[in-house]
C-alpha cells in the first residue's frame, strides 16, 4: 500500500545483532495505521483503547494479549489511559534451540489466533520477566543479547501456559473474578447480560466490582460490552452479506432501528454507511 507506515529495527533496536527488546508504551497514545520489519507481542496492562488489527476492531484493555506478525497492519485510537508493553523480536536473529513455531501463534500458521487473554496470575507471574528482559534489551553486548534470549523463551512459555482464548474460560479463584466477568462479557455479545445475576452467580458484592472494573479499565461495565458489540458489529458488517437486522440480532440488539443509532452515535455514521465505506477502502 503507497504510503503505509513501516516501523523499522534500526530505530528499536541497540544492534544488528539483538534479537529481542521491550517497547513500553506509557501510556499508548493514539497511532496510525502501521506495519513493521520485526514482530511483537503486545500486553495490556491498564486502560482501554480500540485496536484495530488487519481491519479488524478489537476494545482492548487489562489483560488481552495479541501475537502480531511483521507483515499485519494495526493502529490505535480512541485510548483512555491505555498502558501496554511491546515486546519486539526479529525471528530470524533468534538462535535458541526453542520451537518458537509451537509456542508464538503466527509464528509458522498465518492463520493463527492473534487474541488471547492473560488472567491476573499470569500477568503477576511475566510482569518480572518483562522487566529483567527490558533491563537487559538496553546494554548493548553480547551476554545482555543471549540473556534477553533466554528471558524472551521464558516468556512465551508463561505466555502459553496462562494465555486463554478470548471465548474460552478464565481462569478461577477470588483474584481472577475480574478476569472471569470480562471473559462472561465477551461471551454475551449476542444476548443480554445482567451483572446482578452475574454477581449472585459468583457471591460478590456488584458495587465492588463495578468500582474494581471501572479503575482497572477505565469504563463502566456496560460501557465495555457496548464496545465488544460494536466491534463486533464492525467485522460482521465488512466481512459478511449479513442484513443490519442480523447484525444487530448476532450483536444483543433486538430492535435494529436502536442498534443503528447506537452504532452511529459511537461510530459517526450508520452501519449501512461504514460498510460501503469499509469495503470501499479495503
Amino acid at each position: 500500500m503507497a504510503g503505509q507506515l513501516i516501523l523499522r529495527r534500526a530505530d528499536f533496536f541497540a544492534s544488528s545483532a539483538q534479537a529481542v527488546a521491550v517497547a513500553d508504551r506509557y501510556p499508548q497514545n493514539v497511532f496510525a495505521e502501521h506495519t513493521h520489519d520485526f514482530c511483537e507481542l503486545v500486553l495490556v496492562w491498564r486502560g482501554n483503547g480500540l485496536h484495530v488489527l488487519n481491519d479488524r476492531p478489537y476494545r482492548i484493555t487489562r489483560g488481552d494479549l495479541f501475537y502480531i506478525r511483521a507483515e499485519d497492519k494495526h493502529s490505535y485510537a480512541s485510548v483512555n489511559d491505555l498502558v501496554l508493553q511491546n515486546v519486539i523480536y526479529c525471528p530470524d536473529r533468534l538462535r535458541l534451540n526453542v520451537d518458537w513455531g509451537e509456542n508464538i501463534p503466527g509464528f509458522l500458521d498465518t492463520r493463527a489466533n492473534p487474541h488471547w487473554r492473560l488472567g491476573s496470575n499470569g500477568m503477576t507471574q511475566v510482569r518480572p520477566v518483562i522487566t529483567q528482559l527490558e533491563q537487559e534489551s538496553k546494554k548493548d553486548c553480547p551476554h545482555a543479547f543471549e540473556l534477553s534470549e533466554l528471558l524472551f523463551a521464558q516468556l512465551v512459555l508463561t505466555l502459553k501456559r496462562y494465555r486463554y482464548a478470548t471465548d474460552g474460560p478464565a481462569a478461577s479463584g477470588p483474584e481472577a473474578l475480574l478476569d472471569k466477568l470480562i471473559t462472561t462479557l465477551a461471551g454475551s455479545l449476542n444476548r443480554s447480560f445482567v451483572l446482578e445475576k452475574f454477581c449472585e452467580q459468583e457471591q460478590c458484592s456488584e458495587r465492588a466490582l463495578r468500582q474494581q472494573f471501572r479503575a482497572q479499565t477505565g469504563m463502566t461495565v456496560n460501557h465495555y460490552l457496548r464496545q465488544l458489540r460494536i466491534c463486533h458489529a464492525q467485522y460482521l458488517l465488512q466481512h459478511t452479506e449479513m442484513m443490519v437486522s442480523e447484525v444487530a440480532m448476532q450483536c444483543g440488539f433486538e430492535d435494529s432501528n436502536y442498534f443503528s443509532v447506537v452504532f452511529n452515535r459511537e461510530i459517526g455514521m450508520t452501519p449501512v454507511q461504514w460498510r460501503h465505506r469499509s469495503r470501499h477502502a479495503a
